[in-house]
């Protein structure tokens, strides 16, 4: 290695690079992955649980229900409580995976979704969902 002086006069530039430093970050480097390297080849031994739904062939029936101002609807059809009632169990009975799909006014009160939440409880029915529409 060579060493420039100190003397002003000499305009000699020192053109040897200077890898002390390189060396001293590879070797950090070297020390930190001989480090991490055991320990993302180590593996912790789980027994995860198994999925026993079996995809089906047939989509599961759908029973649409309508909610607006003037009362509710299944399909095209305004029912009352009672018939309803009547059609939720007569579903149940039918096929008993069948899906609530509950469409609701925004105007509409509280009480009247609950009600139908309520009927198709007691119809036995436990797959129910909302149909909203998606902010644009």
């Amino acid at each position: 290695m060579s060493f420039g002086s100190f003397d002003n006069k000499s305009e000699n530039v020192v053109s040897d690079i200077n890898v002390t430093p390189l060396v001293d970050v590879m070797l950090v480097l070297l020390i930190v992955f001989m480090i991490t390297m055991p320990v993302l080849t180590q593996s912790i031994p789980l027994e995860l649980p198994t999925s026993s739904i079996e995809k089906q062939s047939e989509p599961k029936k759908v029973m649409r229900i309508a909610i607006n101002q003037s009362g509710t609807y299944i399909g095209e059809q305004i029912v009352d409580e009672q018939q309803l009632k009547s059609q939720l169990t007569h579903q149940f009975e039918e096929d008993k995976d069948t899906v609530i799909a509950i469409s609701a006014d925004v105007a509409v009160e509280y009480r009247h979704v609950v009600k139908v939440l309520e009927l198709a409880q007691q119809a036995g029915l436990k797959k129910i969902g909302f149909v909203t529409e998606s902010a644009k």
